[in-house]
């Protein structure tokens, strides 16, 4: 076989879904709906916020971005995980392995410096209401979003040059529905020690400081809303946060279950991984907007649009 990238592995046949052998019908069954779900939610989160000016506001911006990451992070391994359970060919060549790695961990540490990001926002909302507009200022939000994607990539490009700096060139059967690192390491042909070391410490380093952050800005947030005197303002403060603490807790579950175990449970990182991937970005919708009011109305604006119905 041609070398290439100094391996001679050229593809990698994904095995799939451990212990699900025939019943590959039933799983499409099963994810199918969920992956449409998770593109309908989050377009419709999008769209609501770009047409409606009042929710031009810091925290739909980000709110927004979410959904946009959302909807990517689903699509970089369940559409190649839906044609397989069609029966379709379970191969993947190495430049899309390299390619599908490379994306799952950019738009997943997106995704965790989001949280953290918004964790900031609701911070000087609650805690410094006065300065909101100046410390939230539209060139901040901006610079704010760039940062994620940029430390994003940087995140990414370690963890894949560590991966496919590596040279496979024996089996390469990945025991996963998808190519990341705890699965590809083993296919290797040369000492993954370093590559094991470095990929934990950088998604343990990026997981914790993402929480410490969170937490911190949490901290100050529920002493603010304690000195609020008024039970509704209190209420209220407290369901705004409510949504992206129960947020933060699913996502950072499965990171810690799957990239921070001393030795990795194949199966349970498999259902945690699909739990991460299919469920998690159809259910920030349901958690952050589709419960809120103004997102509500905007999107039964969109609809009355779409159907020439007059609004009531």
């Amino acid at each position: 076989m041609e070398k290439k990238n100094g391996s001679v592995v050229t593809e990698f046949i994904l095995l799939g879904i451990p212990h699900t052998k025939g019943l590959e019908t039933m799983l499409f069954v099963l994810f199918l709906p969920f992956y449409a779900c998770t593109l309908l939610g989050n377009m419709s989160i999008l769209m609501a916020i770009l047409s409606s000016t009042r929710l031009h506001t810091p925290m739909y911006f980000f709110l927004g971005n979410l959904s946009v990451f959302d909807m990517s992070f689903s699509s970089v391994t369940c559409p190649k995980m839906l044609l397989y359970l069609m029966g379709l060919s379970p191969l993947i060549s190495y430049e899309n392995c390299v390619s599908q790695l490379f994306f799952f961990h950019f738009l997943g540490s997106i995704e965790c410096f989001l949280y953290t990001v918004m964790a900031y926002d609701r911070f000087t909302a609650i805690c410094y209401p006065l300065r909101y507009t100046i410390l939230m200022s539209p060139r901040i939000c901006g610079a704010l979003a760039v940062g994620t994607w940029l430390l994003g990539c940087i995140h990414s490009s370690i963890l894949t040059s560590l991966t496919f700096t590596l040279p496979y060139c024996g089996p390469n059967e990945v025991n996963h529905f998808f190519c990341d690192i705890p699965a590809l390491l083993p296919l290797a042909c040369a000492d993954t020690s370093l590559a094991q070391r470095v990929s934990f410490t950088n998604v343990g380093l990026v997981s914790l400081l993402c929480f410490l952050l969170i937490l911190l800005s949490y901290t100050r947030i529920t002493i603010s809303i304690l000195h609020i005197h008024s039970t509704e303002g209190r209420r209220r403060a407290f369901s705004t946060c409510s949504a992206h603490l129960i947020a933060i807790l699913c996502a950072y579950g499965p990171i810690i279950t799957v990239y921070l175990q001393p030795t990795p449970n194949p199966m349970l990182g498999t259902v945690v991984q699909i739990l991460m991937n299919l469920v998690g970005p159809m259910l920030n919708p349901l958690i952050y907007t589709l419960r809120n009011k103004e997102v509500k109305t905007a999107l039964k604006i969109i609809l009355h649009r779409t159907n020439h119905i007059p609004e009531s």
